[in-house]
């Protein structure tokens, strides 16, 4: 079964995205062909995206899902006139919104993903580049500027996750890979001993550590499961032994990852 879903906004259509797809991931037997039509933000544009919403019904033989979060009232009038099963996230909430804290909405375009705070989106900026600066183990004497410092074998998700951490809640995270010459007393590299409390592990199953080295080095040493299983063993017992904090990441997405980090961390998002 396949359903077409379209997700509109009179700004960059992240929020819709957001929202729908969480919705939609309750539905794990349905094939969904996902759409993003961002900045539908005059009369033009938001009959452009009616038609394109009617010819995918027609297409389908079934109306789309219709995920939308225009704020303008004329705009969310014309959207609604489409051939789709329409989920309107603004109209939906602002309203009831608007009744409990006795006070009008804005309306304004984009304001969830606005720069709202200079210095906020400087600091994410600046956590971005830290991360990058930082990336496998390139520069460990900044360590003592790190909030955190991933580390975990080799291909086992350290990287995305410290970019996620940076660009959503301005963490300055570093990684450091853990090789086999590290394993050998089963201590922490020395290195990253006097920044132990900063330190949180990822693992990986085997098997997929497997398959994730294989596109990257097929059929070699590195990706072969002799290799990933003596690796992530060595790795989660000292994980164990220097009582480090450790998450499997193999059924989690990046933001998951990112999310169960921060909570067990308890670390401060910036706002």
């Amino acid at each position: 079964m396949k359903r077409t879903v379209f997700f509109i906004s009179d700004g960059t259509g992240l929020t819709a995205e957001a929202m729908g797809n969480s919705l939609l991931a309750q539905f794990e037997k349905i094939e969904f062909e996902r759409v993003t039509v961002p900045y539908i933000d005059n009369h033009e544009t938001a009959e452009a995206v009616v038609e394109r919403i009617n010819e995918s019904a027609r297409a389908d033989g079934q109306r789309p899902l219709v995920f939308d979060t225009i704020v303008k009232s004329d705009i969310r009038e014309i959207v609604s006139k489409a051939n789709g099963f329409m989920v309107d996230i603004f109209g939906t909430f602002l309203n009831p919104l608007e009744q409990e804290l006795q006070a009008s909405s804005s309306y304004t375009v984009g304001k969830s993903h606005s720069i709202g705070n200079e210095s906020t989106y400087e600091k994410r900026i600046h956590a971005v580049n830290f991360a990058l600066d930082n990336d496998d183990g390139a520069r460990t004497r900044h360590y003592d500027e790190a909030d955190l410092i991933l580390v975990g074998a080799s291909r086992s998700g350290k990287t995305p996750t410290c970019l996620y951490l940076a660009l959503q809640y301005g963490v300055k995270a570093a990684n450091y890979p853990i090789t086999e010459d590290d394993l050998d007393d089963q201590q922490l590299p020395e290195v990253l001993r006097p920044h132990r409390e900063k330190i949180f592990g990822l693992t990986i199953e085997p098997e997929r550590l497997s398959v994730i080295r294989n596109e990257r080095r097929p059929n070699s040493r590195y990706s072969s499961m002799k290799q990933c299983m003596h690796e992530v063993e060595e790795i989660e017992t000292m994980y164990r032994r220097e009582r480090i904090p450790y998450l499997n990441t193999t059924a989690y997405s990046v933001e998951e990852i990112s999310t169960r980090i921060m909570v067990t961390t308890g670390l401060k998002r910036l706002r």
